[in-house]
């Protein structure tokens, strides 16, 4: 009998402690925007996977590969920094594209293995709506993050990065047609 016990107790304390260990978990953000724009004009400005100038935290990309698949891109931000992408998945009749980040210094954006989607549908009101979603895991990979590196900082940065540049965008198209 003592033994069942002592195994019991045993399991229990081994199952408890792989739920101390348990890492992090893959965070999510979606941020759309309604823009009184046609979605091919929408999609001609966003829809160059070489060109991010309507983001106003880009200073510069250079790039390779256009918009083929594994087509690769460097931005440089305002205020420093480099981020390296990579073109996975491109769709010109869904209007949707998405790439990876290859690489980033965790200080520049707080995030390791980032995916997104950005894609471009119509509204009901002959607009578009603009998506961008990503996938990613905070800038520290192991239990106990600083706060500069943990799951909240990940996500309040991409989704300033997604506001802004949503934002930039919807001010730039909606200033053209009026």
């Amino acid at each position: 009998m003592r033994i069942s016990a002592a195994l019991y107790v045993f399991a229990l304390l081994a199952w408890s402690a792989t739920i101390a260990a348990h890492g992090p978990s893959r965070q999510k953000v979606v941020v759309e925007v309604q823009i009184t724009a046609a979605p091919d004009k929408v999609w001609e400005k966003i829809g160059n996977f070489q060109d991010m100038s309507w983001h106003p935290a880009v200073e510069s990309v250079v790039g390779n590969g256009g918009n083929s698949i594994g087509a690769t891109r460097t931005l440089t931000l305002k205020g420093g920094g480099m981020i390296h992408e990579k073109l996975d998945k491109y769709d010109t009749g869904k209007q949707a594209l998405f790439y990876r980040i290859d690489k980033v210094d965790v200080t520049v954006l707080p995030v390791t293995n980032y995916s997104s989607w950005l894609n471009v549908k119509p509204s009901a009101d002959g607009g578009s709506i603009v998506t961008w979603k990503g996938a990613f895991y905070r800038g520290y990979p192991n239990n106990d993050p600083p706060q500069e590196l943990n799951d909240q900082a990940a996500v309040d940065a991409v989704t300033g990065v997604y506001n802004a540049g949503l934002n930039s965008l919807k001010s730039a198209l909606e200033n053209q047609t009026q």
